[in-house]
C-alpha cells in the first residue's frame, strides 16, 4: 500500500523552499518541517506540551547534546508520545526527542509564517523510505497501514 501525505512548499527569501506536512500526535494535528539533512525527528519542547496528557508530561534529560538547528549544541530531552501518526502509519509509544526550537519558530514568525511543532528528520524518512515529490506536492512511502514499533 502506498501512503501519501500532501506537503506545503514555502518559498524562503526567493532562493529556496521549506517543506511542511501535517502529522497527528495523540489525535491532534501537528505541523512538521521536513528536513532531509536532520539526523533525527525532533519536537519543540514548548509546543509538544499541547499534545500531551497531564500524566504523560514529564521530560527525561538525554545525556548527549544535540547539534543542529542553527546551534552547535543544545540540551535535549525525551518524552513518550502515546500515538504519532504519519498518514496511515502509526507509531505507538513513540519516544520523541524534544529540543528548544524557539529560535526556529521566531524566524518563521518574522517571515509571517505559522510556527512548527517539530522536524521530521532522516531517522524516520529513511526508515519509511520516503520520497518527496515536488511536482505532485506530496510525500509517499510504501508501508502497510499497521502499527510500527520503535
Amino acid at each position: 500500500m502506498m501512503n501519501r501525505l500532501k506537503i506545503e512548499l514555502l518559498p524562503i527569501e526567493e532562493d529556496g523552499y521549506h517543506i511542511f506536512l501535517d502529522a497527528v500526535i495523540n489525535g491532534e494535528v501537528a505541523r512538521l518541517l521536513i528536513d532531509t539533512g536532520a539526523s533525527r525527528t525532533v519536537f519543540d519542547e514548548e509546543r509538544i506540551k499541547a499534545f500531551l496528557s497531564l500524566e504523560n508530561h514529564s521530560f527525561e534529560k538525554i545525556d548527549k547534546l544535540s547539534a543542529g538547528l542553527g546551534t552547535n549544541t543544545m540540551e535535549s530531552h525525551s518524552v513518550i508520545l502515546e500515538e504519532f501518526r504519519l498518514g496511515e502509519t502509526i507509531f505507538k509509544e513513540y519516544q520523541a526527542v524534544v529540543l528548544n526550537m524557539e529560535h526556529v519558530n521566531h524566524s518563521y514568525r518574522m517571515l509571517g509564517q505559522k510556527p512548527i511543532d517539530g522536524v521530521l528528520g532522516g531517522d524516520l524518512l529513511q526508515k519509511l523510505k520516503v520520497v518527496v515529490d515536488y511536482r505532485k506536492k506530496e510525500v509517499r512511502w510504501r508501508m502497510k497501514p499497521v502499527k510500527c514499533e520503535e
